[in-house]
């Protein structure tokens, strides 16, 4: 009778431990062998402007007397841009919201394991893959970037942690600051060769965390003035940066440019779960190697060749992937139970 509580008892915690193995390891992959694009790229440079807490239906939207809340925006996707509905994944947080839109993956389950704060193995980026990038915005999500980033080249400037205000009236300053330290930043590089050098080469990026809309929406909810009219600022912003960038360098056309956000809103004011207004957030692309037209179909605005290119160098970098797994799993399974696939 003992012999069979103990076999049962050791099956049991396989199983239980079993759990852990399966579903809290991390799916992200180290190892493999980088691969590029031959070709030049249609861009130089990116700006990606994240607005923070910003619902789909709150930024497409027509308010009470048919007008658009965003102005420039529309003007963008009626005229010259892409744009669509994306759709994110559980948890609507911050951190994860950022790391699938800037990093390529969605939430890392092992992440339990650090409080759902920060992910629990290195990752790499868009940012870490660029010659340099620039951030503005919060304490809270610029550092993750730059700590896993190899080498010197991301830069980062946020405000105090203190001006994370949810009681404040106005929350939207967090974003004219932001706006502000971009303009200062590019009108000072007028006047220093070394940072003039190092923005006129390829391959930088520019990142705009904007988030007083997520502020507001929380201290406001979604449906109120303040979250509303700080649509409508962070609209003038981008089309004050696009001017200003577009003027920096002589109207090149090879900027581009995205505009985005992390995680939606509920009516109440919160986020983290799974409902359309969380999940629902706007895209709109524009500039350089942009293609006019609504995502994911036919965005990309360059030769076939290029695209070509592309589509290969993306499957091999998968192709890489299986190889590392593989020799992962093959490492860590008896050789008489490891048969590769043929």
């Amino acid at each position: 009778m003992m012999i069979f509580f103990i076999v049962g008892l050791i099956v049991h915690v396989v199983f239980f431990l079993s759990i852990f193995d399966i579903y809290f390891t991390s799916p992200l992959v180290h190892g493999m062998t980088p691969q590029r694009v031959p070709l030049a790229p249609p861009a130089k440079r990116l700006v990606l402007f994240v607005a923070d807490g910003l619902r789909a239906d709150s930024l497409f939207k027509p308010d009470d007397n048919g007008t658009g809340r965003a102005p420039y925006l529309r003007g963008v996707i009626a005229e010259r841009g892409t744009w669509g509905v994306s759709h994110t994944r559980v948890p609507t947080e911050s951190r994860p919201g950022h790391v699938a839109l800037i990093a390529g993956f969605y939430e890392d389950v092992s992440a339990v394991a650090k409080g759902w704060k920060e992910n629990p193995v290195e990752f790499d980026s868009v940012f870490n893959e660029s010659r340099h990038t620039w951030c503005w915005g919060s304490p809270d999500i610029l550092p993750m970037f730059a700590k896993g980033a190899t080498g010197d080249h991301v830069y980062t400037y946020t405000y105090p942690s203190e001006r994370e205000d949810f009681a404040s009236t106005d929350a939207s300053r967090l974003d004219t600051w932001v706006f502000d330290e971009v303009k200062d930043f590019l009108n000072v590089a007028k006047s220093n060769e070394t940072l003039l050098n190092m923005l006129h080469e390829e391959q930088n990026v520019f990142f705009l965390h904007l988030l007083g809309i997520d502020t507001n929406g929380h201290a406001h909810r979604p449906m109120s003035k303040e979250y509303l009219e700080n649509i409508g600022l962070v609209d003038s912003g981008v089309a004050e940066i696009v001017s200003v960038m577009d003027d920096f360098y002589g109207h090149d056309g090879k900027t581009a440019y995205i505009f985005t956000s992390d995680h939606g809103m509920t009516n109440w004011g919160s986020h983290g779960a799974g409902h359309p207004s969380e999940t629902l957030t706007p895209l709109i692309a524009w500039g350089a190697g942009v293609q006019t037209g609504v995502l994911p179909l036919n965005y990309l605005n360059n030769s076939q060749h290029f695209k070509a290119e592309s589509i290969y160098a993306n499957a091999i970098q998968i192709l890489e992937q299986f190889r590392v797994k593989m020799e992962q799993k093959k490492e860590t399974t008896l050789s008489f139970l490891f048969t590769p696939y043929q």
